[in-house]
């Protein structure tokens, strides 16, 4: 039976993304065996460093079948659209669904599965958000868009994608525990693959004349309850910095949990502001130079392909890129050229330009690429010896301006994206001059030569530079910058302090199941002796004497707890509980316990303890209390690795004893946060600068730390104290604008505005 032309669309756009997915999914598998490689190669604490190189070992082995299950995936789903039957979909679960036994408990390993997918699919959301927009807006229109029924099975879903790959991956036999190794690897890699095939979908539907530019009025509704009459775009403009839609939710099924397209209070810009931008600067080139973009039948433009450089204006750029070189030399002071000089000779280098250009396009392109470098050279928050490693850019860029259209046409493109996330590391004080020898200055000059060093290589060279950008902060502000060093290892300390608590809890509750012991002592075991050894593992390892004195303590809590029937028995007790409870006293001190809630938990010991004298339950037998010691002086060799337990609202604890000099706990103050700034506030970036208002003052912090699941966030002042928010309090300050970005937009965008403004007042420029 035929189909309309409509459904014929939207299975083209289907099928032109599996086929996109097939071509590229060899070069993923290759960079996350390139990953695995590199992640092998960096320093770290020895388990990890065995987990890496053992990793290394099997994806070796098994990256062959690895890539045969994707490309047996990819082959099924495209012969099922072509006959028009359902794609397939592995269960995402072993539970038994037949009829006649309704219900099952899931596997352990089910529930990793299915958490590794949907992270998976949340990072090729995060990465692919307006590419998936536009392509389910374009599918929209000819009724082919993602049912909401359809969501885990549709082809076009990164929920589709992500189940693809881990079934593949696990197929294989690498399993979760190597998945956990790689994972951020995977999923930059896999992202990017399904980046470029949405892009090419886009592409396949573009050629057909299908809605070239994005209608948003669809997808505008009245935002509820936020006490302003602001509207909310339904869908999100996404990419790495959007929110909104996820990509997971479909269109025609909007919810609230999306940014406001106008500013909320602290809330950045949205990306759909800064693309809009982008859209009327070539808009405006176009009107003088129409070779500068395509006009389709429907009236709509698109920036037009360029071909490359051409010879001449190659060799131009080459000359005025070593002379900019030779007056910004190694230590960044060749000829002493101050950033002014620098711009006014780039500046007189553009004529130059322009008279080997061979095309308007070309001398259209000069012109927009030297006003957006004379806004970011003129950003006088920017620290003088940072902006003469800029203005060596500049160069480069023009180069990828001019034979990529995209540079104009997102603001996700890699070298936007570079510039944005360095500018915005280093524009946090206004009096700051740079200090050449910080290792975030010698970095930024290392990623200018890189770039400098591989001229031809166009969004490469740039998306490689920028990845090892936001490695580098990583550890930079927990390992080499001076004001930010002292706080990230103290917020790692809780983390990892709550997160062994957590552990130790649980394996407490298992271990005195069952156990004859009094109920107040089961009590302070959960709540204030898990925490004790926690503390102690943290700072003086799970297996060091310390940490097993206290361990040997629990033990005889227990067996004090318990019921005591004979004379011997007491007196025993008696004798031993002066020396136990000044231990117990000792490491609750350690831990950070006020004096006085340590009488109150010794009272209460004590009263625990007498109770027991009197109890008529039955008493622990040596061989129990034998195996309860055993498994406490084993514990620490039974909690699994920090990454693997799960940190949330319900099990972090109370913070504030945790509160020094040297770290400020966030406990109280904001208000009432809503979904979407719970998930802006997990997508701050590491290096930007913020305000923040809290207990009576104002003063500029920079996020430097991020905790395992982003539960915790770490921000740094200026003379290094630490700021410490748990995830749910960071969205609470944002909500309430205590927590305002100091650049409610990124550098290039700004830069765009104002070049925008000078050719709406003079755009005969361009043809000069």
């Amino acid at each position: 039976m035929s189909i309309g032309p409509h459904r014929a669309l939207a299975l083209t756009a289907r099928l032109s993304f599996v086929e996109a997915l097939m071509r590229g999914f060899e070069a993923m598998v290759q960079a996350c065996l390139e990953g695995a490689r590199v992640q092998a190669a960096q320093l770290g604490d020895p388990a990890l460093a065995m987990k890496r190189r053992d990793l290394v070992l099997d994806l070796g082995k098994l990256a062959a079948i690895w890539r045969a299950d994707m490309d047996k995936a990819l082959n099924e789903a495209l012969r099922d659209l072509r006959v028009g039957r359902a794609v397939g979909l592995k269960p995402a679960t072993s539970a038994i669904t037949r009829a006649d036994v309704p219900l099952s408990l899931l596997e352990d390993s089910d529930i990793e599965r299915d958490l590794a997918v949907s992270r998976l699919a949340q990072a090729i959301s995060d990465v692919t958000g307006s590419e998936y927009t536009d392509l389910n807006a374009r599918l929209q229109a000819v009724q082919g868009a993602v049912e909401p029924s359809n969501v885990q099975v549709d082809v076009l879903t990164p929920y589709w994608v992500g189940r693809v790959v881990v079934a593949a991956w696990l197929d294989c036999g690498l399993g979760l525990e190597h998945w956990g190794t790689l994972q951020s690897v995977v999923h930059q890699e896999v992202a990017q693959w399904a980046l470029e095939a949405y892009h090419f979908a886009n592409g396949v539907l573009l050629d057909h004349g299908l809605r070239p530019e994005i209608d948003l009025r669809p997808f505008i509704r009245r935002a509820k309850d936020t006490g302003v009459g602001r509207a909310t775009v339904i869908g999100g403009m996404g990419g790495s910095t959007g929110g909104g839609n996820s990509g997971l939710q479909p269109f025609g099924q909007p919810y609230e949990e999306t940014r406001l397209l106008t500013q909320t209070p602290g809330m950045y810009k949205t990306p759909a502001q800064s693309q809009a931008l982008l859209s009327k600067l070539t808009q405006v080139v176009g009107r003088q130079v129409p070779e500068f973009e395509h006009t389709q039948a429907d009236g709509n433009t698109v920036r037009q392909a360029a071909p490359g450089v051409s010879a001449g204006l190659g060799q131009a750029i080459q000359a005025v890129g070593d002379v900019v070189r030779r007056q910004i030399g190694v230590g960044g002071e060749a000829e002493s050229h101050t950033p002014s000089q620098v711009l006014q000779e780039l500046q007189q280098s553009k004529r130059t330009l322009k008279q080997s250009a061979s095309t308007p396009v070309e001398r259209a392109t000069i012109e927009i690429v030297a006003l957006l470098f004379q806004a970011i050279l003129t950003e006088e928050r920017l620290p003088a010896s940072i902006r003469v490693w800029f203005a060596r850019l500049q160069m480069p860029v023009l180069r990828v301006a001019i034979s990529e259209p995209d540079f104009f046409a997102t603001t996700s493109h890699p070298a936007r994206v570079l510039i944005d996330r360095m500018g915005s590391c280093v524009m946090g004080f206004v009096e700051s001059d740079g200090n050449t020898e910080d290792a975030l200055y010698k970095e930024i000059r290392r990623i200018v030569q890189v770039i400098e060093a591989y001229p031809d290589t166009g969004r490469r060279v740039f998306q490689t530079v920028l990845n090892e950008f936001v490695r580098f902060l990583e550890t930079y502000f927990r390992e080499e910058n001076e004001a930010s060093r002292r706080g990230v290892s103290l917020a790692q300390q809780v983390e990892q302090r709550e997160t062994c608590a957590i552990q130790y809890t649980i394996e407490l509750r298992k271990m005195l199941d069952g156990v004859p012991v009094h109920e107040g002592v089961r009590e302070f075991m959960f709540k204030v002796w898990a925490d004790v050894m926690a503390h102690s593992a943290v700072l003086h390892g799970p297996n060091s004497e310390q940490t097993k004195a206290l361990k040997r303590a629990a033990a005889d809590l227990i067996w004090s707890a318990s019921a005591k029937t004979s004379r011997e028995e007491r007196a025993d007790v008696l004798r031993r509980l002066p020396p136990l409870l000044k231990t117990v006293r000792e490491g609750m001190a350690r831990a950070g316990l006020p004096s006085d809630k340590q009488d109150e938990q010794i009272q209460a010991l004590n009263a625990a303890l007498a109770a027991a004298f009197a109890a008529r339950s039955a008493t622990i037998s040596s061989t129990h209390l034998q195996a309860v010691t055993e498994r406490l002086e084993a514990l620490g060799d039974v909690l699994p690795d920090l990454a693997s337990v799960e940190l949330d609202a319900e099990t972090l604890r109370d913070l504030s004893g945790h509160e020094s000099d040297d770290l400020e706990v966030v406990a109280d103050g904001g208000s009432m946060p809503t979904p979407a700034m719970v998930g802006w506030a997990k997508e701050l970036q590491i290096g930007a600068w913020f305000e923040l208002d809290y207990r009576g003052k104002q003063e500029h912090v920079q996020l430097a730390w991020h905790g395992l699941q982003k539960q915790l966030a770490l921000f740094v002042t200026s003379s290094g104290r630490g700021v410490l928010f748990q995830l749910h309090r960071l969205a609470a300050f944002l909500q309430a604008g205590l927590l305002t970005p100091m650049e409610d937009e990124s550098l290039t965008t700004r830069a765009t505005r104002v070049a925008l403004a000078k050719l709406d007042a003079d755009p005969d420029r361009l043809l000069n």
